[in-house]
């Protein structure tokens, strides 16, 4: 089930371009000891979409892995280092954490 989607826009040649971030609810994994969890997400980036999944040993540490995980796809992005992409009218960032090793990057609100 499709739990947030979030829209950027990239700056192109022709205008600005928009585009959706989806993060679906984490499901329980059947694993053979323990518990695990896993929780999708997908970028439709201009250059392709991208699909993959967080993991935790449960739905909340999955979840903030997926959305890691995403705020690392943006902010390593070129359309990043290169300053063409926005998610608010008036403020920089994007909206999703980083890991600590990439809080460096952040800029606007997400740097608060």
């Amino acid at each position: 089930m499709l739990v947030l989607t979030h829209h950027l826009y990239l700056k192109t040649r022709k205008g600005e371009r928009a585009f959706d971030i989806r993060v679906f609810q984490p499901v329980q994994l059947q694993v053979p000891v323990g518990t695990a969890w896993s929780c999708r997400y997908e970028i439709d980036w201009p250059d392709g979409p991208v699909k993959s999944e967080g993991f935790g040993f449960d739905a909340l540490q999955a979840l903030m892995s997926a959305l890691k995980m995403v705020g690392a796809e943006i902010y390593s992005t070129t359309y990043h280092r290169e300053g063409r992409l926005r998610a608010y009218e008036t403020e920089e960032g994007y909206g999703f954490p980083v890991a600590s090793s990439l809080q460096d990057l952040l800029v606007g609100v997400d740097a608060i």
